[in-house]
């Protein structure tokens, strides 16, 4: 007897439709064969069924039986098949009855009693299943809390074989895992690093509050001890709540990653990324025999936080600069290739130096002007050129370290960020933009128009700093948020003073 049942392969963070074929009754010695290109997880679950199965007080075939994961040309990886191969098992055997399995698709691991275990992607098959027309998914908790997401589909929470059975049996009825409403994101906690900790570095402040307004990435350049990465770590408690939507691309990503909600991916906050300087180029960017995503990846729609930027590997800090323009980044690999999404928010912090002390007047610098050189040279000019503000953080006099009083609190600041993106969303409004930061060339000339004063002053800038075209759409962009922070409707000379400003690096503060 043949039976059939739907399931699906991760391929990046998207899913692909893969059909179960279990057939018992064949003839020779009593046996199971898997087919279908499974890696070991896959080949190992026959094992897992068979003591599922029987924990269960379920039976196995007495006969040699062919499992086969359709199509055949494409790879399968992990545990998820686990459930639907029972399941095909059951119904192949006569052990099982339902005439329904085809408005289903079915994943999930089993443990050795026939309990289910968490599996990734639980969003991405829900989606799949929602456009292959399937009225209902099952899957184990966690990813049925995810998979609940995905409107106008059915998603049902299996916490065992037995379960599975019986509900797709008529025995026991399953009522469908209600959504998360909106009105569940969590507060934000006491706890939680805010910007009221910080002392002085108001200058820095000032442009962190820019490039969350805008969209834009920041560098901060500072000694050791000015405080870089305690701003760049209160940088996510001042963003605004990202939308369902952009919530959905979020949690799709990490749950392809094998993260959850109830996990690193809190319902409606937005991501932050701090990877160690010893990252690999696969570690950030992506990829894997089956390719998956990387850390800019998992930073999409949130920040990427990149501390003593120069001590990363220079080839990975070179494959960000494709990805910083486009918002997306193609993987091939021999499995197949695929595109994944990471428009992100980058943050990174760099000493002026070697030493870390280039310019402080309390601690002499050691480095000689050809090792500042060398420092320097880590971050190429095209990278640079693709931060939009580059901020100096000096060091704290000992009078600002005991004064008692800190900075502005991050809800103040978050008010002011939310003010100006909801502009940016009115003035957007239709065209797939949602913020400065990501305005195409095309939209330039008309929501960041100069009049002749102003355009000679950047005139005169982009000749005196000798920056490229791509410089000059970023410090249009930026005066474009500064304007917004301040309500005004037109680019004044200001805000372009202070665009301007924002490239350090072009003017070689450290030489």
């Amino acid at each position: 007897m043949l039976a059939t049942i739907g399931s699906a392969a991760l391929l990046g963070i998207d899913a692909v439709p893969v059909q179960i074929e279990v057939n018992t009754g064949e003839s020779g010695i009593p046996d199971l064969i898997l087919v279908g290109l499974p890696d070991t997880a896959v080949k190992e679950s026959q094992d897992r069924v068979f003591s599922a199965l029987s924990n269960s007080a379920l039976k196995m075939p007495p006969t040699r039986t062919t499992i086969n994961l359709a199509p055949g040309d494409l790879r399968k990886e992990g545990a998820i098949y686990d459930l639907p191969i029972a399941l095909g098992i059951l119904v192949a055997t006569g052990q099982l009855a339902c005439d329904r399995l085809h408005h289903y698709l079915i994943a999930g691991e089993l443990s050795l009693s026939g309990a289910t275990r968490p599996i990734k992607g639980g969003l991405a098959m829900a989606v799949l299943a929602r456009a292959a027309g399937r009225r209902a998914i099952l899957l184990p908790p966690v990813a049925a809390q995810e998979a609940a997401l995905v409107e106008g589909l059915e998603v049902y929470e299996i916490t065992s074989l037995a379960q599975a059975a019986r509900y797709l049996g008529g025995q026991i009825p399953l009522s469908p895992v209600t959504p998360p409403r909106r009105a569940a994101v969590a507060p934000r906690s006491e706890h939680e690093p805010d910007f009221a900790e910080i002392k002085g570095q108001h200058a820095v402040r000032r442009a962190v509050e820019i490039a969350v307004s805008g969209g834009h990435n920041l560098l901060m350049i500072g000694p050791p001890g000015s405080g870089k990465s305690m701003i760049a770590r209160r940088i996510p408690g001042i963003m605004p709540t990202p939308s369902l939507e952009e919530y959905l691309e979020i949690l799709r990503i990490h749950s392809a990653a094998g993260h959850t909600m109830q996990g690193e991916v809190p319902y409606l906050q937005r991501p932050a990324r701090a990877p160690h300087h010893t990252i690999s180029d696969v570690g950030l960017i992506g990829g894997g025999t089956l390719p998956g995503p990387g850390e800019i990846s998992l930073a999409h729609h949130g920040v990427l936080f990149l501390d003593e930027l120069p001590e990363f590997r220079r080839s990975a800090l070179e494959v960000l600069r494709q990805p910083l323009e486009d918002g997306q980044v193609t993987i091939s690999r021999s499995a197949g290739k695929v595109t994944l999404p990471c428009r992100f928010m980058l943050v990174a912090a760099m000493n002026p130096c070697p030493c870390g002390y280039l310019g402080d007047p309390r601690h002499e610098c050691r480095c000689a002007p050809a090792q500042i050189q060398r420092y320097r040279a880590r971050i190429s000019g095209p990278l640079l050129d693709r931060i939009d503000l580059h901020v100096e953080a000096p060091a704290l006099s000992i009078t600002e370290l005991r004064a008692d009083a800190g900075g502005e609190a991050s809800a103040l600041m978050r008010e002011r960020v939310e003010t100006a993106r909801q502009l940016q969303y009115i003035r957007y409004r239709g065209t797939g933009l949602a913020c400065n930061a990501r305005m195409p060339p095309s939209q330039l000339k008309k929501f960041c128009a100069l009049d002749s004063t102003l355009g000679d002053l950047l005139q005169q800038a982009m000749e005196q700093l000798s920056l490229s075209a791509r410089a000059y759409d970023r410090i249009l962009k930026v005066a474009r948020t500064i304007a917004d922070l301040a309500e005004s409707e037109s680019i004044r000379s200001p805000h372009l003073l202070e665009a301007i400003q924002y490239r350090s690096l072009d003017r070689n503060v450290f030489y």
